[in-house]
């Protein structure tokens, strides 16, 4: 049986210009999910999360390694079929879109579509927005549905932090390229650079 979303020696180097011999930044990541899941992402800004949103629904090219949604390489597939796979939600289209469809809308759309992994780049979660509880019954919705969520947050605040830690039942935390899969918060906690990421909102 295929992972739902297999990273395999997935690598991806920059480099400042085409004649650098040394990359200035390399993101690697080597990860299997097998199950739908929530999965909270965190990490400080420049760690490398956005890229590797971008690496496994297929607009960005890896160096090396692959990215494999349900048994297929995203980048080996047709451009249009990708969004069948994996679709990134960032944060303009948040504020663009959400405002405008009604929630019903919206579910219905990711169910026809079918995406089986998405992705949500540091989405509106505020208390003033009025959609936070819109927000979490989606995700809750997709992951009934058989999904594979990730959802990346850059808490500024104690209760942003309780969300990731109420709705996500996996972790991955990212660090100067580094990405480590975490079962539990806890667990996360034990990276001495997590812990000094989150600081006092950890205490």
């Amino acid at each position: 049986m295929a992972h739902l979303l297999h990273l395999q020696a997935l690598r991806k180097e920059y480099r400042r210009s085409r004649w650098a011999r040394a990359p200035s930044f390399v993101l690697q990541a080597d990860l299997a999910f097998t199950e739908p899941a929530i999965v909270g992402v965190l990490g400080p800004n420049g760690s490398g999360k956005t890229t590797l949103f971008e690496l496994i629904t297929g607009s960005n090219a890896p160096t090396a390694g692959s990215v494999r949604v349900d048994g297929q390489d995203i980048h080996r597939v047709r451009r249009n079929e990708r969004g069948m796979l994996a679709r990134h939600y960032h944060q303009s289209y948040q504020i663009r879109r959400f405002r405008s469809w009604k929630p019903e809308a919206l579910l219905e759309r990711a169910a026809r579509d079918e995406p089986l992994v998405h992705l949500f780049d540091e989405p509106q979660l505020n208390t003033q927005d009025g959609y936070i509880g819109f927000m979490l019954r989606f995700f809750q919705k997709l992951r009934q549905r058989d999904r594979l969520l990730f959802v990346c947050l850059h808490p500024n605040e104690r209760w942003q932090l309780d969300l990731m830690r109420e709705i996500a039942s996996r972790f991955l935390f990212v660090a100067k390229g580094e990405v480590t899969a975490h079962p539990t918060f806890d667990d996360m906690l034990k990276l001495p650079v997590a812990r000094e990421y989150l600081g006092r909102l950890a205490d």
